[in-house]
């Protein structure tokens, strides 16, 4: 963590979170968000293998900002062999929402690979368990690596992940990274709603114009 009180000047605080011995086997720890609610600070983030194996959701709270941040030893999503990027949302109306990243595998409505789905957060430590589709992968640029091999087949693998929303005018805009995050093709893009729960209809940028120079934007 990091401290500044003008936005310029920073001093380190040291780490945000440490793992204890019940947190045996886990090589890394990904993408904290840190929300503040009823007097207590939850830091939402992934746990599992240094490349993405098995990881999944797990909250930990502290009663200052600067922490420390105990893990409550809760795994968010249990059912979900992989789930990345927890990005919590509170509304207007004081209601929690959690929007997050998982696999797909099937090809029914979207491209294989990782994609973005909100649950309700009925309380700040555990989720409702009605899961519901954001956006999959849904064009070339999302690709993240072609003939990968994951979860015992190989897939041309597609990711949309690292959801951010907010809210205006009654309006809900979810930002999102896709593709690959080590490569050139990686980029970012938003799509829109009237409910938090969705659905999202992807943005997608219009056509060129040929009888226009002007370039138009693919994401």
């Amino acid at each position: 963590m990091l401290h500044s009180r003008d936005l310029v000047n920073w001093r380190p605080l040291g780490d945000a979170l440490t793992l204890g011995d019940s947190d045996a086997g886990i090589e890394a720890v990904w993408a904290p968000e840190v929300v503040y609610e009823a007097s207590m600070f939850y830091m939402y983030y992934s746990a599992g293998g240094e490349e993405g194996e098995g990881h999944q959701l797990r909250v930990a709270t502290a009663a200052r900002p600067e922490g420390p941040f105990e893990p409550t030893g809760t795994v968010l999503t249990p059912d979900e062999p992989f789930s990345i990027d927890a990005h919590p949302f509170r509304d207007r109306d004081g209601r929690w929402y959690l929007y997050y990243c998982r696999d797909f595998l099937d090809e029914a409505d979207g491209r294989v690979g990782t994609g973005i789905v909100v649950d309700r957060l009925p309380e700040m430590t555990w989720l409702a368990g009605e899961s519901r589709t954001v956006m999959r992968p849904f064009a070339d640029w999302q690709i993240y690596e072609r003939d990968r091999r994951w979860r015992g087949s190989v897939w041309d693998w597609h990711t949309v992940e690292g959801p951010f929303v907010c809210e205006r005018a009654g309006r809900y805009y979810c930002l999102y990274s896709g593709g690959a995050w080590r490569e050139p093709n990686y980029g970012v893009s938003h799509a829109t709603s009237d409910n938090p729960l969705g659905p999202f209809p992807p943005h997608r940028a219009p056509k060129r114009d040929r009888t226009s120079s002007a370039p138009s934007p693919e994401r």
